[in-house]
């Protein structure tokens, strides 16, 4: 009685709110037998797009779905619950409604098959905003050929067909169908998804098709668009897609194929940029939404010289808000062009809020780094410009101070033998991230669940996890919502010294002298990364959640001058903002 009366509330809401709370969605998916959740999603899915199509128009274009798609009949509650979704889509704006039918599909699929196919789908405001920056990057949709790798659900699409549309206003219907017959093309791995952005297309085209007397042929291809077909090949003027993201493990073929920007782990986006490039015309545009971490991450860095070399950035939007944009996605999200055979090494920052205004935020400019592989500094906030621009100047990094990275070596749950709730003979201190506090101190404590205080090492074989000299401990995981990403503490040598050495867990993230001759102590380097000015400075250059040794060894530090200057303030007991002082200078931030 509950669920029908949240399914009334639902119908009688209005659509857009309808479409932004997929709660009911969902329920009724998870009431589902595991084997049966993803035919439960495609049988939900596509019984709300059968009354949206009979409310929009009862002659509306209504494709057969591709062979071996499952259904399964719905529930009586359940087919309910589709007459009145798919009824009140109908009422809303059409790129509103073709929205709402993907997250209703997004939100009843199984999580591991969304996970698995990375697929989230895309607000209508983003694809607008990313195919402005197609424009502004020489897009002409008077003439251009344009795909969408990844276009389940229609999106890009149907903004794609609006678009061109206007281009050719006040040419007769059945020309504008044929063009983009001919110009349009989507392929999609899904094929329940790919399925669904043919019936986009249909909806968006649905009074061109009546006035022209003929239904347009099908766009939409069930392809892997990183298996690429020889006629495709250097074949579009626009390559654009809200691309699917994750971690893949790559056959030999494959990674032989996409060695050019690849390096260790593959990421699906990353593989799909590679691919952009290669469908895109000597002077064509990829235009993609995707996650930030390409712009730093170790793994990026062969994507990142490769684009320097054949497919420079244009212009790079960040997306200030990650909640509510991507349902359940917690990337850092940018939108990006990038022009094949660009020589201009420089673009354009701006930032943009999905939140209806359509606004976006001008934050000045951007040069790629001489080293290909280096991170791309950038600002990330509107009033970053001066910063990112200054780093690019600063030449010193953690390895001209005698310093490297590494990960706390301890994976506790691989030793759980090992771990003891109290001292016993050998036992060494086991250091967990709680130990360095959020205002930069270090606390030896163990207080969170699972967390003994003790290890008892197994020597010689487990001498390889004793760290027996002081460092700097800083957190592996921060997000850009909190105060500060970058929270290190001193491992005091006093400490290390009392007990003879200690365990350093692998959420920890270790600063350590290399070569026992640094020219600055880890007090400095702390009092360092603890500042305002190189938290702001680490922004420009991180990409997503993880505080990386990679990022960290890439960060523009001060001088030396600076270096000795904060020595000195910290060996007389200065307060942290004389400290702060030195470096808002040293960084240009005062």
């Amino acid at each position: 009685m509950e669920q029908q009366q949240t399914i009334e509330n639902l119908a009688a809401s209005e659509p857009i709110a309808l479409a932004l709370d997929r709660t009911l969605a969902r329920a009724l998916a998870e009431n589902c037998a595991t084997d049966q959740r993803l035919a439960f999603a495609r049988s939900f899915t596509y019984a709300t797009a059968r009354t949206f199509c009979a409310a929009l128009a009862p002659a509306a274009t209504f494709p057969e779905l591709p062979r071996g798609v499952q259904l399964i009949p719905l529930a009586a509650q359940a087919k309910r619950a589709t007459d009145d979704l798919g009824a009140s889509i109908a009422r809303a704006p059409r790129t509103e409604a073709i929205y709402m039918l993907g997250c209703i599909y997004t939100s009843t699929l199984p999580a591991e098959f969304r996970a698995r196919h990375g697929i989230f789908y895309t607000p209508p405001e983003a694809v607008r905003h990313t195919l402005d920056m197609a424009e502004r990057a020489g897009t002409d949709f008077k003439r251009a050929r344009c795909l969408d790798p990844s276009a389940g659900g229609g999106a890009f699409l149907v903004e794609l067909l609006n678009r061109l549309r206007g281009a050719l206003a006040g040419t007769d219907p059945a020309f504008i169908l044929s063009q983009i017959a001919a110009r349009v093309r989507g392929y999609d791995l899904d094929p329940f998804g790919a399925w669904l952005a043919q019936l986009a297309v249909h909806s968006a085209l649905n009074d061109l098709e009546a006035a022209a007397g003929r239904v347009l042929p099908s766009i939409v291809k069930l392809r892997d668009s990183l298996d690429i077909d020889a006629e495709d090949v250097a074949a579009f003027d626009l390559v654009c897609s809200n691309v699917p993201f994750g971690k893949v493990s790559l056959p030999p073929e494959r990674r032989a194929l996409y060695a050019r920007s690849t390096y260790g782990h593959a990421n699906l986006y990353g593989l799909f940029i590679d691919a952009g490039v290669r469908y895109a015309k000597a002077r064509g545009v990829v235009a993609y939404i995707t996650p930030t971490s390409m712009l730093s991450g170790l793994y990026f860095r062969a994507l990142r010289a490769f684009l320097a070399k054949s497919a420079p950035p244009h212009e790079v939007t960040f997306i200030t808000e990650r909640a509510g944009v991507f349902e359940d996605a917690l990337q850092e999200t940018m939108l990006a062009t990038f022009r094949r055979g660009r020589r201009n090494r420089t673009g354009k920052v701006r930032f943009t809020a999905i939140d209806g205004e359509g606004a976006s935020t001008i934050a000045g400019s951007f040069a790629l780094p001489d080293d290909p592989h280096a991170p791309w500094l950038l600002p990330r906030t509107a009033d970053q410009a001066d910063l990112a621009a200054r780093l690019r100047q600063m030449p010193h990094r953690l390895a001209n101070y005698g310093y490297s990275v590494s990960t706390g070596p301890l994976v506790w749950n691989r030793f759980k033998p090992q771990l003891r709730e109290s001292r016993l003979a050998n036992a060494l201190p086991i250091i967990w991230a709680e130990a360095v506090t959020s205002d930069g101190r270090f606390v030896w404590r163990a207080e969170r669940r699972n967390h003994a205080p003790w290890f008892l090492p197994i020597l010689p074989r487990d001498n390889w996890l004793i760290v027996d000299h002081a460092c700097v401990l800083l957190q592996r995981t921060t997000a850009k919502e909190q105060d500060r990403r970058l929270i290190a503490a001193e491992l005091p040598e006093s400490f290390v010294a009392k007990h003879g050495g200690v365990i350093v867990e692998n959420h920890l993230n270790m600063i350590r002298d290399v070569s026992g001759d640094a020219s600055v102590s880890p007090a400095v380097v702390a009092a360092v990364l603890n500042s305002r000015a190189v938290d702001a400075a680490f922004r420009c250059i991180s990409g997503s959640v993880a505080v990386s040794a990679f990022e960290l060894e890439e960060l523009p530090l001060p001088c030396p001058a600076a270096m000795r200057k904060i020595h000195e303030l910290i060996s007389r007991g200065a307060k942290p903002k004389q400290i702060e002082q030195v470096l808002a200078k040293a960084y240009s931030v005062l």
